[in-house]
């Protein structure tokens, strides 16, 4: 008895174009995600020049944004960035929820990766703590995922584009 094939992506960004979608809510700690996210992609072979990253105003709206750029056809991979707080009202669940739905609506209709590093936290100790502290960098750690997935993608069609 073998083996079985095994299929697992490697981490090697060079030659391909990434996007990142980031909302500008809860500025201070999505941008500790932006800065993990860059320097995933660039630490494995990216070009900055192979990267863009979209600011939106807030999580509701990066769905969309992903949509617009993955029928665009010219990208690898997206990468969704956010930070939403838990508060004393509902908002929370009227927000967390379709983001998160969204984001996983638009990999499914366009076939492309979409790295998942919206945040969704009782507390913004929570955030701080996955935007760079004891729990690491969600936004390197969605960048990764979506960067290992289009090598997984790209083995499943034959090829290592």
């Amino acid at each position: 008895m073998h083996d079985p094939t095994v299929i697992e992506g490697r981490l090697d960004a060079a030659g391909k174009r990434f996007a990142i979608v980031a909302s500008r809510f809860n500025e201070r700690i999505t941008s500790l995600l932006i800065d993990g996210a860059i320097d995933c992609l660039v630490r494995h072979g990216g070009s900055i020049d192979d990267l863009l990253v979209v600011r939106v105003p807030g999580a509701w709206e990066i769905p969309l944004t992903l949509d617009r750029l993955a029928a665009q056809g010219n990208w690898h991979g997206l990468v969704a960035l956010g930070v939403v707080i838990r508060g004393e009202t509902p908002h929370f669940d009227y927000v967390a929820g379709p983001c998160s739905s969204g984001v996983a609506a638009v990999s499914e209709r366009h076939g492309i990766p979409v790295g998942f590093g919206v945040l969704t936290c009782d507390t913004s100790s929570q955030a701080e703590e996955r935007a760079g502290g004891k729990a690491g960098n969600k936004g390197w750690d969605a960048a990764a995922a979506a960067l290992e997935m289009v090598d997984v993608l790209a083995q499943l069609r034959g090829d290592r584009s």
